[in-house]
């Protein structure tokens, strides 16, 4: 900057890794595939990552470097997550924190920061072009264009997928817009110089220029939002658009006297000069370079020589009015500086090949992270259609029959009539089945799991929980202790970051209420058990505890009158059992047929067909919506029409099964037959069976709900230790801040050597330095050189005031003071009376033990 008038970016460093390791063990874990399939791969990712950090001169062989890494990163991020496992470490190249790496397992990340070197090497070869030369102007304005298409394509296309809440500072959005500014201010700078080198009209050039003063005042008003850009180059970018600004004026001005607008000529010529004093005023505290302050003054030389000549031959021969300012007509506008995307950053995969630019892609072979996640939603979606849309409704719809046949006795009504003694045989097969399962022990166990997987679960959101509360009670305190005037940041529960406070006191909240309703379902499935439990240690304990649970008939012998109505009953039953069977063994079938529903090898085709159909577009699981439609369609579309018919065949035959039975209780009635008791009995035990059923399906559907939720639990309370840690370090760092002294309130003392720019004080008269001081001087920075106490950092240590200092002796007469290089002696304090000047000679040295009391003396 010391010898240039315009800047380039610097580039970013970083420091060397393997990416080829945490890319091999991620294939290792996630894919199929071996790794050593892509050891060539592998090879080539870390030979292309090293020869583009390693770009550090300014050669345009470098440029080629960092497109290829950056193709094949935008080309692997199809491939592989943005958090693959590798840890990218860089160092800001703007900003105050140059030393102070960011350290990112984002492939995103990495990328950035390839693409911000590209464009700093971009601006850096405009830099180095030959600007006194058309052809070099014409070279650089390329370059800067460029670089600028660089930095917005980061800003539109890279920058919203980073995902990082807090991206670096020199790569935020206010930063990015910023730079791009600043080059397109340059590029049209260059398109300037060339017009002034052509000899193009005055009015062409006063457009270009005024676009010149455009564009600097954007960059410098975006600069202001950004943390990062120093004030060095805020005063750049303010002090070149107030050049630009007279530079336009005075063109227009030159227009103005061709066309004989003498008056207006003054008007401009005078605005020009207000343009370049308040250029200038920027150069004040060493912020501007040689280069940009030369110009600033030359021009200044050149406009007020013309403003003098102006007003001499206006006043004295044309006499025409000179307008105010408010009253000019505003210049037009010529921009020629675009931002140009370079084609290799927009559309790398065009440029891929295997005798294309830049070379094969890698990973070709290996299938796209996309396609995992596809299969994932694919094989989620279609088990949500197969357990939830039908299985679920036929179960639905078993439960219902099963409440019907209840409600209506059957078949202890069938059974106790058909069966007078002993035990009817689909009972004894229910009990088998009972006892085989083990009933009672595996619904304990059940509910065992159960409590145990919510107990777990419930210990893990307490726990992120009580971290919320702990960090809202300290964000309280704070804030009643400093008050909500200095404590400013957002309340806990307001937080609106990403994965902030608000959000996860949301999620909190939500899973307050999944526990609530499961409790409660819990609750409701226990009781079910309760109701059963008596009935079903009957069913599985042995034959003989049925039998003497179940009072035999009085009457041995079926009544000829009710046979009839009871085979009725016992066709339209069998029809319901039949109904049963037949639906137990679809859904049987439509779970095998979803196990086996393998799309894998029906994907991978889907997704080379994509790929060789759209090879410029990186493949996402969005892309197999399509795919996804037909295949559910094809494959479980004629399940969902049967449900229908699996409805109205149930209603026809509970129908039938309603109908039969009002006949035969009407004629159960009327020939007094029957035994109520066993009946009761008989459909108690039946009841029993399958609420047992009922209650397994039920503990199958609370594990599965305490399993998922255990990953929702861990992730918020992971979520919440961070956010509570991150909310812990800005803590400490406000109270910091309000801990620290004002400004205005700290001073300072001088010392000898110039002041570095970048402080807005004076540097003291060097000559100062060389005089007799009869006491220590502080300059402050908001009074005038004042004798003031030193300021203590902390406010309640009480301030030392300094001693006055003795007169220095003039230089001559130093001969006995210590200079630098001397030996160190201690001696007595000076007796009384005695010439200061003489002290040296009238004490000799005093052996022993020197005491505080003494003094000390250099010399």
């Amino acid at each position: 900057m010391a010898t240039s008038n315009v800047l380039s970016l610097p580039f970013r460093k970083s420091t060397q890794m393997s990416l080829a390791t945490p890319i091999q063990q991620y294939i290792s874990k996630k894919y199929d595939q071996h790794p050593d399939m892509f050891r060539h791969d592998l090879d080539v990712i870390d030979t292309l990552r090293r020869d583009a950090v390693n770009v550090r001169e300014v050669h345009q062989s470098g440029i080629k470097k960092l497109q290829v890494y950056a193709g094949q990163l935008v080309w692997i991020g199809g491939k592989f997550p943005i958090d693959i496992g590798a840890d990218f470490t860089w160092y800001p190249a703007l900003g105050y924190n140059t030393e102070h790496p960011l350290v990112q397992n984002n492939l995103k990340y990495e990328l950035m920061n390839i693409l911000y070197n590209l464009a700093a090497l971009y601006s850096q070869l405009a830099v180095s072009s030959n600007r006194s030369a058309t052809e070099g102007l014409k070279m650089a304005a390329s370059w800067f264009s460029q670089a600028a298409g660089v930095l917005t394509h980061m800003k539109t296309n890279v920058l919203p997928e980073l995902r990082m809440a807090n991206p670096p500072d020199d790569m935020d959005e206010a930063t990015l817009e910023s730079l791009i500014q600043l080059l397109l201010a340059q590029s049209q700078e260059c398109f300037w110089m060339k017009a002034v080198m052509d000899g193009y009209k005055d009015a062409s050039i006063a457009r270009l220029a005024a676009r010149v003063s455009d564009l600097y005042n954007l960059a410098g008003e975006a600069a202001t939002r950004s943390e990062a850009i120093s004030s060095a180059w805020i005063h750049h970018m303010s002090a070149k658009h107030h050049h630009f600004a007279a530079a336009a004026q005075y063109r227009a001005a030159c227009d103005c006297l061709e066309k004989r607008k003498y008056g207006e000529e003054v008007a401009r010529l005078t605005d020009a000069v207000a343009c370049v004093n308040q250029g200038l005023k920027e150069a004040k505290g060493g912020y501007l370079s040689k280069a940009v302050v030369d110009d600033l003054h030359g021009l200044k030389k050149r406009v007020e020589e013309d403003l003098k000549r102006a007003e001499r031959d206006n006043d004295v021969i044309y006499l025409q009015a000179v307008p105010p300012k408010s009253e000019l007509k505003i210049l037009d506008r010529a921009n020629m500086a675009v931002a140009r995307v370079p084609p290799e950053v927009a559309e790398p995969y065009k440029f891929f090949g295997d005798h294309a630019e830049f070379g094969p892609a890698l990973f070709t072979k290996l299938v796209p992270f996309a396609v995992h996640v596809a299969v994932s939603i694919y094989e989620e979606r279609r088990d949500r259609l197969v357990n939830n849309s039908i299985i679920a409704e036929l179960e639905t719809l078993t439960d219902k029959l099963h409440e019907i046949l209840s409600s209506l006795n059957l078949p202890g009504s069938l059974q106790a009539l058909e069966k007078p003694l002993g035990l009817p045989g689909t009972l004894v097969q229910h009990a088998e089945e009972i006892r085989q399962a083990d009933a009672l022990n595996r619904l304990q166990r059940g509910f065992a799991d159960i409590e145990k997987l919510c107990s777990s679960d419930r210990a893990v959101f307490d726990e992120g929980k009580a971290l919320l509360i702990a960090e809202e009670e300290e964000d309280n305190t704070m804030r009643v202790k400093h008050g909500t005037r200095v404590w400013t940041r957002p309340e806990s529960r307001a937080d609106p970051s990403r994965d902030g406070g608000a959000k996860l006191w949301n999620q909190a909240a939500e899973i307050e209420g999944y526990f609530a309703s499961s409790t409660s379902s819990d609750g409701v499935v226990r009781q079910k058990f309760e109701a059963v439990k008596d009935t079903l240690a009957v069913l599985a304990g042995p034959d003989r505890s049925m039998i003497d649970y179940i009072p035999n008939s009085r009457r041995t012998e079926i009544p000829e009158s009710l046979k009839p109505a009871l085979g009725r009953l016992r066709g339209a039953y069998n029809d319901v059992l039949r109904l049963e069977s037949r639906r137990r063994k679809r859904v049987e079938a439509l779970k095998n047929k979803s196990r086996a529903d393998d799309i894998k090898s029906d994907i991978l085709a889907e997704a080379a067909r994509l790929e060789r159909t759209y090879p410029s577009t990186a493949i996402v699981p969005a892309h197999f919506e399509d795919f996804f439609e037909k295949r559910l369609d094809s494959l479980y579309e004629a399940d969902l029409e049967g449900l229908e018919k699996e409805r109205a065949d149930q209603d026809k035959a509970m129908t039938e099964v309603e109908r039969a039975n009002r006949e035969f209780e009407a004629q159960k009635k009327s020939t007094a037959g029957g035994n109520v008791e066993r009946e009761k009995a008989l459909q108690r035990l039946d009841n029993a069976y399958y609420k047992y059923k009922e209650i397994v399906s039920n503990i199958e559907v609370g594990r599965k709900f305490y399993n998922d939720l255990s990953q929702i639990v861990e992730q918020f309370r992971n979520q919440a230790r961070h956010w509570v840690n991150e909310r812990r370090k800005d803590a400490r760092s406000l109270e910091d801040e309000i801990y620290m002294p004002p400004l205005a309130s700290m001073t300072i003392s001088p010392a000898p050597g110039p002041v570095p720019p970048a402080q807005s004080f004076a540097p003291p008269n060097p000559s100062s330095y060389y005089q007799p001081q009869p006491q220590p001087i502080r300059q402050s920075f908001h009074n005038p050189p004042v004798e003031a106490p030193i300021q203590s950092w902390a406010d309640n240590v009480a301030q030392q005031q300094p001693k006055p200092m003795t007169p220095l002796a003039p230089v001559a007469n130093m001969q006995g003071t210590w200079m630098p290089g001397m030996a160190i002696k201690f001696a007595p304090s000076p007796s009384a009376g005695a010439n200061p000047g003489e002290q040296g000679g009238a004490n000799p040295p005093v052996k022993g033990t020197w005491e505080p009391t003494k003094g000390i003396r250099f010399g």
